[in-house]
């Protein structure tokens, strides 16, 4: 996992970078390894990985949904839009579903301005979101997974 080039402390969030790039996140036996591999405390990887917004602690979903929350999305109800997401997806904001299919985050901006509040499916960006469209949206998607053979629906 770690050439000996690398195994020194100073080189710990680029190291819980790239694991969390290769797995999309960070599992706790991840963060044991590099502890032992860079001969340091489990608690000093722990928060350090925990200080920084950028890792995650559960596997993300097959289907990342991203509420943008930069500013003209936060100025057009982007936080709305993130509530509403939640509530639909029962989970809250940094989690997956039960079954893996979504995880929901807020992220800073996704650089679609013009078209805000957005929102983001596996890539897919869908525009000037509002509360009530985050259903008919999600209908969308779980309709499309069911066509192209994925089988999944998603909770009713």
């Amino acid at each position: 996992m770690l050439s000996s080039a690398r195994r020194h402390p100073h080189h710990l969030i680029d190291i819980l970078q790239e694991i969390q790039w290769r797995d999309g996140y960070l599992s706790n036996e991840a963060m044991l390894e590099v502890a032992k591999c860079l001969g340091t405390s489990s608690a000093t990887v722990w928060g350090v990985a925990t200080f920084y917004n950028q890792f995650r602690f559960i596997p993300p979903g097959r289907k990342p949904v991203r509420v943008c929350m930069g500013t003209a999305c936060h100025l057009g109800g982007g936080q709305l839009v993130l509530e509403a997401m939640a509530r639909e997806l029962k989970i809250e904001v940094g989690g997956t579903t039960e079954d893996r299919e979504y995880s929901l985050e807020r992220v800073a901006c996704i650089g679609c301005c013009a078209l805000a509040p957005v929102v983001t499916i596996e890539g897919r960006v869908y525009p000037r979101m509002t509360p009530p469209g985050v259903e008919e949206m999600l209908v969308g998607v779980r309709t499309e997974s069911a066509q192209d053979g994925t089988g999944y629906t998603g909770p009713a």
